[in-house]
């Protein structure tokens, strides 16, 4: 009971905001539409008035949870107006780049830890490609990839792995350098190659950050899906709802996506985290 009670408390307070903002942001034109017709608003009308237009500057929340329900509940998961639907397109491109990006990392830092010209080599690169903005590659990708005749999931998943590795790398490089000098030593005592050290000792030790970096990457391969969904005037997937929001002013819309796409982040990141406790868990492992 204790713990839920601060969370009530801040869900609470975020909706007090969010409500107030509606009305700040939106009686422009509510008051704006009065002064043409002459009349005076009173504070209740405006309150009304505000939390209830069509294209809202800032939509109410329960215009969005209406919105949402609309678009999941009330849809057939075919219909190209379910986010179920389009949550799915995105959310195949998310995986595909998440396993792409996820093992790539994997090798990487394996590489890195085991081969100094590696480490000298391959991890500042790696820590260089991160300053290249999302938004400038995505398009660059699609084009090269359009080029070679590649179309629809491959080039978001492309650049969901491009999101996705660097936390990886940078995880699983830390966890497999984790070992104190002492637990080495010891494996030498008994006469271990880097093979063995590396089973029996790196790879479990490797575990904990290994999930961490995890929860990071599959956020951050949501975000590419996203984001390689935007520079192709896509149709279908969260990017493409965002869009056809933007076009057509559709806020409501558009903040239902953004809802949407935040549920599935965090349900993808639960997910990692349920994966990481069992496994840690059959490993003997305390969190």
């Amino acid at each position: 009971m204790r713990s839920v009670v601060p969370i009530l408390t801040v869900v609470v307070a975020l909706f007090v905001i969010w409500y107030g903002a509606a009305v700040w942001l939106n009686s422009k034109w509510t008051l704006d539409q009065a002064g043409r017709a002459g009349e005076e608003v009173s504070f209740s009308e405006l309150v009304a008035d505000t939390w209830s237009q069509e294209r809202p500057v800032l939509p109410a929340p329960h215009q969005v949870a209406a919105e949402l329900w609309e678009t999941t509940a009330m849809k057939k998961i075919t219909s190209k107006r379910s986010l179920i639907f389009h949550g799915w397109i995105t959310l195949s491109a998310t995986l595909l780049g998440f396993v792409i990006g996820t093992g790539l990392g994997i090798l990487l830092a394996v590489g890195i830890v085991h081969n100094r010209a590696m480490d000298m080599s391959v991890m500042p690169w790696a820590i260089a490609s991160q300053t290249i903005p999302i938004l400038a590659i995505a398009p660059m990708i699609i084009v090269v990839m359009n080029s070679m005749g590649i179309q629809g999931l491959v080039p978001k998943a492309i650049i969901s792995a491009y999101l996705s590795f660097f936390p990886v790398v940078v995880g699983m490089v830390k966890g497999l350098r984790s070992p104190g000098a002492m637990q080495l030593d010891l494996l030498k005592t008994y006469n271990a190659g880097n093979t063995a050290t590396f089973w029996k000792l790196r790879l479990p030790s490797s575990m904990p950050y290994l999930f961490t970096s995890l929860k990071v990457g599959i956020a951050a391969s949501l975000v590419g899906a996203i984001v390689g969904e935007l520079p192709t005037g896509a149709v279908r997937g969260l990017g493409a709802r965002l869009l056809s929001g933007s076009y057509y002013g559709q806020t409501v819309q558009i903040w239902s996506a953004l809802i949407a796409a935040a549920v599935l982040a965090a349900s993808l990141v639960g997910i990692v985290g349920l994966i990481q406790r069992i496994t840690l868990k059959r490993m003997g492992m305390a969190e």
